[in-house]
């Protein structure tokens, strides 16, 4: 009998082992064949499907902070619990921040490839933030932008450095507990009123 194609599940198979090859290895160290390997699907379909490796780099980082927004969105009203569940989700998914810096890396200042999706994809954080700010529930000392910026800096850093965390911080569930709660009032303090 015969094998029935599923573009759709080999798609996603290629999506899922991009996502893991780059994260574990960047744009420039990825390779097509250990994607194909993994997603038991041949190099010609990955281009077929997604172009070339810029490219999927690009769609798979995309989706990720497409995910993420969707998962957690800035809530101007609930900052306190934005910061939770953004905690929550880089501990979940520590391959998203993985590939932001992998892009930084690769990309350092210079025009991404999607620039215009990810203004998009972050103005519309900034405009929930300036929601905030005009409704006087957020500081307006600091630009959204910025804001953003700073926030996103103390959610995401102990997911990039776990040895600096594990470090500075200290092991225990206890520790973890104590570097949230301190993160969560560093929050606070940025965008109090």
């Amino acid at each position: 009998m015969a094998s029935v194609r599923d573009p759709e599940a080999t798609k996603a198979r290629i999506f899922e082992a991009a996502a893991a090859e780059f994260a574990r290895h960047g744009i420039a160290g990825a390779r097509i064949d250990r994607i194909a390997a993994e997603a038991k699907a041949n190099k010609q379909l990955i281009y077929a499907y997604f172009g070339n490796k810029a490219e999927l780099f690009s769609k798979v980082l995309g989706t990720r902070l497409t995910d993420l927004a969707a998962a957690v969105p800035v809530d101007p009203d609930d900052m306190d619990g934005w910061v939770d569940r953004l905690l929550d989700y880089h501990a979940a998914h520590p391959e998203l921040v993985r590939l932001l810096f992998w892009e930084g890396m690769e990309y350092g200042s210079a025009e991404l490839p999607d620039e215009a999706a990810r203004q998009d994809h972050y103005a519309r954080k900034i405009a929930a933030i300036e929601d905030g700010q005009a409704r006087g529930v957020i500081t307006d000392a600091i630009p959204a932008g910025h804001l953003l910026i700073l926030l996103t800096a103390l959610t995401n850093w102990m997911t990039v450095v776990p040895q600096t965390r594990r470090i500075l911080a200290g092991t225990q569930d206890t520790d973890h507990d104590r570097l949230r709660a301190s993160i969560k009032e560093a929050a606070r303090r940025l965008i109090a009123c």
